[in-house]
This record gives structure tokens, sequence and C-alpha cells, in this order.
């Protein structure tokens, strides 16, 4: 033990002294500490009392503070822009875009460990810095890796109730399916059963948000290989980390498709609290439901149209503009046709963002993926031609808040280049990735205790009445 405390204090020395010096300001000290110790978990037993802590003496100190004004519009309009959620693993800037633990996608994919030296950084590496805002060794990456793996046996029963849908059910309706009977081997539910103390929830939380990331590309594939492949399943390669195994249980041994699934789910992973199915998740938590309910309910927000399956209608659309224009479309060709989506009523799928005002990075890192990977290929030269054709075009309608392309705009372009061009499966890798943010984030809420999620709402009389009152006043 005394060993142990000589290494935390000397790795906090250590973050200190690197403060100081030439590093970065954007990596923080938290993020620059080192750690001896391959096990998460026990980096979690350490980390929590602090962070409690922590919180304490916020609330305690500064619980008063307003953070803004709460106008009529943000009522009406879905609780937009609110400040109203804690969210330790990522945060959301309308000019940088995400940041998770303060670590820009750029400097997550220069310092988190990769499967090859220069190679795009391992899902593994994301999740131990979400959880512990450290960025791990490659020997700590490996051993969750193999941790992971270990966990990732799925029991028949699952498999059975996914088969209990016709074949034709919507992909994400049999992920969700799967999830939902994983939850029978809930730890936490189990526990909170025989009565175990609020201060020790994060533990069977911790166990059942690591199984279920482990096991959901398992499950994930299943449902490919069910609806797409005739059923022929292919089971966890023990020498694979968490992406290259997902990409290998789909059916794809490429490396650069490999590549791109480690790619794909760490920059999918969490997208700060505040899109549905991270606050889905997070809201049914907080009603103590397990992480299998909160998940799956996460899920059902994410296959909603104007969340996760946006990345299916733009590949869908694209390949509308190539079966009515051809591969060699000109630029005044484009401009008509997105003038003609427009002007029907619809929208330019993978263009906009609730939040961001401007250029998505998780769509630069995919574009850079690309032009290294795939320059020619002729859906991703779309691509970058409607990077330059629509954002002028939204701009001019002028109702359009960021005229700029999101994550969506990219992402089924490159998947469909290997091979996996079925789109309506195109949220499901989406969900699996999610399962990261959202599981680190529920361990979080355990720790933190943080309270059942009770907003307050009106009616419109009521606020009628109110907005009068204040209008006279």
């Amino acid at each position: 033990m005394a060993f142990f405390r000589s290494v935390t204090a000397l790795s906090k020395l250590r973050s200190r002294l690197g403060q100081q010096s030439s590093l970065t300001d954007s990596v923080r000290w938290l993020q620059t500490q080192t750690s001896s110790d391959l096990d998460l978990h026990s980096q979690l037993k350490e980390l929590i009392p602090e962070q409690q802590e922590r919180l304490k003496k916020l609330k305690a100190d500064h619980g008063k503070v307003q953070l803004g004004t709460i106008t009529a519009d943000m009522v009406i309009g879905g609780m937009r822009g609110m400040t109203g959620l804690l969210w330790l693993g990522s945060l959301l800037d309308p000019d940088e875009g995400i940041r998770f633990r303060g670590m820009s996608i750029p400097e997550c994919q220069k310092v988190l460990p990769g499967a090859k030296p220069g190679g795009e950084p391992l899902p593994e590496g994301l999740l131990w810095l979400l959880l512990t805002g450290k960025v791990p060794s490659k020997e700590q990456v490996d051993a969750l890796s193999n941790e992971l793996r270990s966990r990732a046996k799925v029991p028949d029963y699952v498999f059975k109730a996914i088969d209990a849908l016709p074949v034709g059910a919507h992909p994400m309706t049999q992920f969700t399916t799967g999830v939902m009977a994983l939850q029978v081997q809930s730890e936490f539910q189990k526990a909170y059963d025989k009565g175990i103390p609020k201060s020790k929830y994060w533990e069977p939380t911790y166990e059942d948000s690591l199984s279920l990331i482990a096991q959901v590309p398992v499950v994930a594939s299943y449902v490919y290989r069910r609806i797409y492949k005739g059923g022929n399943i292919i089971p966890v390669d023990d020498s694979l980390d968490y992406g290259a195994n997902f990409a290998h249980m789909l059916g794809f041994g490429d490396y650069k498709m490999q590549e791109l699934m480690r790619l794909y789910v760490t920059i999918h992973s969490d997208h700060e609290g505040g899109n549905v199915s991270a606050h889905t998740g997070h809201l049914v938590a907080s009603a103590l439901s397990d992480p299998y309910l909160s998940f799956a309910a996460a899920l059902n927000g994410l296959a909603g149209p104007l969340h996760g399956l946006a990345n299916q209608e733009v590949l869908l659309w694209i390949k509308s503009v190539v079966d009515e224009c051809g591969e060699n479309i000109t630029t005044e060709q484009l401009k008509d046709y997105v003038w003609t989506t427009l002007n029907s009523g619809k929208v330019v799928p993978g263009f906009g963002h609730g939040v961001l005002r401007k250029t998505d990075p998780r769509y630069t890192c995919q574009r850079e993926f690309a032009l290294k990977h795939l320059p020619d290929d002729p859906l991703f030269q779309l691509v970058s031609k409607l990077y330059d054709v629509v954002p002028p075009i939204l701009t001019k309608l002028g109702k359009v808040k960021n005229p700029w392309p999101n994550v969506d705009a990219h992402s089924g372009v490159l998947l469909n280049h290997f091979g996996l061009t079925e789109a309506r499966y195109f949220t499901v890798l989406f969900g699996v990735s999610r399962s990261i943010g959202i599981g680190c984030q529920l361990i979080w809420d355990r720790a933190l205790g943080l309270p059942l999620e009770r907003p307050k709402s009106v009616t419109m009389e009521s606020l009628e009445s109110y907005c009068k009152k204040a209008a006279s006043s």
C-alpha cells in the first residue's frame, strides 16, 4: 500500500511538472498522469473518493451560482441550450467541437495508443480516458482489451430472443432486443435486490457497464450476419482488439477496415450529455435502472431519424444523386440537385448540427482517413464536392445556423468503400460506439450519487400567463 501511495504521489508530481512544461495548454494535467497499475477497476477505486469530495465541495461552495437564463423559447424548443446536466466524459464546444476529457480528436489521435505506431486510436484507450481522465499506456490498453474479450461471451437466450423477430425487422430493433435480453445477467439488479449500500452502487454498475461494452459488438455482429449473410456467424478472435474484432465478426478482415472501425468507434463513443441517446441513458439510469435497461432506452432514441438514423439517410441520399446524375456529376448539376432536394421540403442529410457552428471535427478526421486510404473512391469525391457546394446554398437560404457537414456526412461512404454497404445497419454501428460513453457516465453517476432527474414542466396556459406578467412588469 505504501508503494501504491508513492506511485500515486509521483504521478501527481509529474502531472504538475508537466503542466508547467511545453505540453500544449489543452492537454490538462489530469490526462497526463501515469500509473503502473494495469487494472481499470483499481484506478477507479482510487479516483472516486477524490471526485466525490470535489463534487461535494462544488455544491457547498457554488451551489447557488446561476448558469444562465431560461427563456420561453427554450421551454418550447425542447430545452435547447439549457445547461442542466453533469457529464464527465466530454464537452461539446460550438466552435471547437467535441473534447474528450479536455482533449480534441486530433490530440486523442496523437496520444492514445494504436494497434501499430501511427495508427488510429484503440477504442479501449478512449474508454480508459473517459473513465479516469488519464491517457493510458499501451500496456494498460492491452490489459483492458484482454478484460473486454473475457467478458464478451453472450448467453444463447440472447440470440434466441433476436431469432424470435422477423429477419426483416430493422437492425436497430433486433439490436435493442438483444441488449434487453442481456439484462437478465445484470449484476446491479442482483446487488440491489440483496440490499447493497448506496456507496457501493458504482461497483456492480462497473461490472454491468464493462460487460455491456464487451458484449454489444457480439450482439450487433450477430444481427448483421443474421440479416445480410444468411446467419453465418463469426466468433470472437482472441488475438484482436475491440475495433478489429468488431470488423472481424462482421466479416471484414482488411486491415484498413479494422483501422476504420477503431476510428469510427472512438469518435462516435461520446458527444456530451445533451444529445438524445446520451441524455436518455442518463435519465433512465437516474431511476436506478441498470445499465442494460438504460442503454436499451438510449438505443431507442438513437434509432430516430433526427439522431442516429441520419447516417443511414446520408448514404441513401448520396446514392440517389449517383443514380440520377451519375458518378461524374458536375458542380452545377450537384447544385441543381441540392436545390431540388431543398425545394421539395426535404433537408440535405449530413449538414447542420444542433450545437456546432463549424465543420464537425469528426467529419474532418474521417476526411483525412479517406484522403489517406481511398482518395480515388467516387463517393468520397462526391462528398468532397458536397462540402464545396452545400454550405453556400444553405447560407443563402438564411435559415440554417450551421451549414457545415457533421459526422454523418462522411461515415457512410467510408463503410461503403470497404464493403459494408447496408445503410439500414449503420445506426447499429453508432450504437455499439455509444455504449462506451454512456457506460462510463453511468459508472460515474452511481459513484457520485447523482439524483433522480426530475425537471419541472409547465402548461401552455401557465407559460402564457407568466410571459404576460413578465412583459407588463
